[in-house]
């Protein structure tokens, strides 16, 4: 709908524009509503009136919305009370999984959710509740909620999901879902659905008009402008607001002023008023910035387990105190001063779980995404020297902070393995201790468990071939 907005020059002056910016008038068009034609179909209550002004919709931030009576689909938009149509709610069953969270990336994770669409608002629960809201009754809790206005929805490509039917929505938090069902009638009705919202309510979205607003128009029209302004009650009225403009004028200046002098984010880093987390960091950024080709956190924890920890039974495979391994990579994140031989981290299980912690939180793994299923196929050979040379040309090509990290870390299990007799570690339930946390796909698949053998075979056969594959 072609639609004019409302605005007040620095003067204080008002003039209008059109939402697309193509024109911009210092007197609101008038326009003439043409009476009905025989055959024509009955048109809303709403237009059946005198007045040729435009119909005021809605206030918007300093601007005021109008529309246009001349557009032909006015009848069939507008509602009685003058504002634009609101979806209906919808509600039903969809396999849901997110992409990314705040721009940041996570793991899919394919759930059954019961989806509510209401208004500017897409909400996800797991359990089905008893209407189309929230509000009310017994409702389950919804466990997300993700916010429409100026998100974007597409049909999703094959390198997103090889599921069929599936819808790909993107919101300006930097969120991005993947929404799915088996029955392409209702993913088509939600696709409808959800692209009708986003466009009903992109006049919300909090980008502000000022960055693209048409300037007030020429100075021949501000010449005709003045002759109108004559009454010291109306100039008083436009001092006023001028000196509202103005005051906004300067505060945006100041705010500009601010944002440019703001110092970058490697600046204040540099700085050491921002530390880099260790967890959760990539381990190339991690080895880089330590300037290592194995995180300083690796050699501390395997050196403390060789020195006290090698004929203690079950090392690895015994879980360690959660809350104190969360504390342990807190001061660790925070650039304290670790020693492990403190008694804060006299157990043993709590250095083995920071360490398996570390691998498990890498964004990609020591055995990197891209290389995942080379691995797969190589363990698949049936000649097992053919087998061992594969994973071997495999590890020798992978970049050198995962190759000397794997090295270190593979070493140290052996050292592990040998005093089996003590901490009753093989090499069998080492692999089963590390396979899924040093090595996983991208995208979880349905061969889950068909994996984690594979996964298990590729370490165990690494451990079994060390020094035909890293060398002694």
């Amino acid at each position: 709908i072609l639609c004019w907005i409302k605005h007040v020059d620095e003067q204080g002056r008002p003039y209008y524009y059109s939402a697309d910016g193509s024109r911009s008038e210092w007197e609101l068009p008038k326009y003439n509503v043409s009476p009905p034609q025989p055959g024509d179909p009955p048109k809303s209550h709403s237009l059946e009136r005198k007045q040729s002004d435009p119909i005021v919709l809605t206030k918007w931030r300093h601007s005021t919305y109008v529309l246009d009576l001349n557009d032909k689909v006015l009848s069939d938009c507008l509602s009685p009370v003058y504002l634009p149509p609101q979806p209906s709610e919808k509600c039903g069953v969809l396999n849901v999984t997110k992409v990314t969270v705040n721009g940041k990336k996570v793991r899919k994770n394919w759930t059954s959710s019961w989806t509510v669409l209401q208004g500017s608002s897409l909400l996800f629960a797991k359990g089905q509740g008893s209407g189309t809201s929230w509000f009310g009754g017994n409702q389950s809790k919804p466990e997300f909620t993700v916010d429409l206005r100026g998100g974007s929805v597409d049909w999703a490509s094959k390198d997103k999901s090889s599921k069929k039917h599936v819808i790909e929505l993107k919101t300006r938090q930097g969120t991005e879902l993947l929404i799915q069902s088996e029955i392409d009638s209702v993913i088509n009705d939600w696709y409808r659905v959800l692209t009708d919202t986003i466009s009903t309510h992109a006049w919300e979205s909090d980008e502000a008009l000022e960055e693209d607003m048409p300037e007030s128009p020429g100075a021949e029209k501000q010449d005709k402008e003045k002759d109108h302004r004559d009454s010291k009650k109306n100039r008083a009225m436009k001092t006023s607001v001028s000196m509202d403009s103005s005051d906004q004028k300067k505060t945006r200046v100041k705010l500009k002023k601010f944002l440019t002098r703001r110092p970058t984010y490697q600046a204040v880093r540099d700085k050491g008023y921002i530390k880099d987390q260790v967890f959760g960091c990539s381990l190339s950024s991690l080895c880089q910035r330590e300037n290592t080709s194995v995180p300083s956190f690796v050699t501390m924890c395997i050196d403390h387990v060789e020195n006290t920890g090698l004929s203690i039974d079950g090392i690895y495979r015994v879980s360690g105190n959660l809350a104190v391994i969360q504390k342990l990579r807190f001061a660790v994140n925070h650039d304290e001063k670790v020693e492990l031989d403190d008694s804060k981290w006299e157990d043993i299980h709590v250095t083995t779980g920071a360490l398996k912690m570390l691998f498990r939180e890498l964004p990609e793994p020591l055995f990197p995404y891209n290389s995942f299923n080379d691995f797969i196929n190589a363990i698949k050979c049936s000649d097992y020297k053919q087998r061992v040379n594969f994973i071997k040309d495999l590890i020798k090509h992978l970049p050198k902070p995962n190759h000397d990290t794997m090295q270190c870390l593979f070493k140290h299990l052996r050292r592990v393995i040998d005093h089996g007799e003590a901490n009753r570690m093989t090499t069998q339930s080492v692999a089963i201790v590390f396979g899924p946390t040093l090595l996983r796909p991208e995208t979880e698949t349905g061969n889950i468990a068909v994996h984690m053998v594979y996964q298990n075979q590729i370490v165990e056969l690494i451990l079994l071939e060390y020094e035909n594959i890293f060398g002694r």
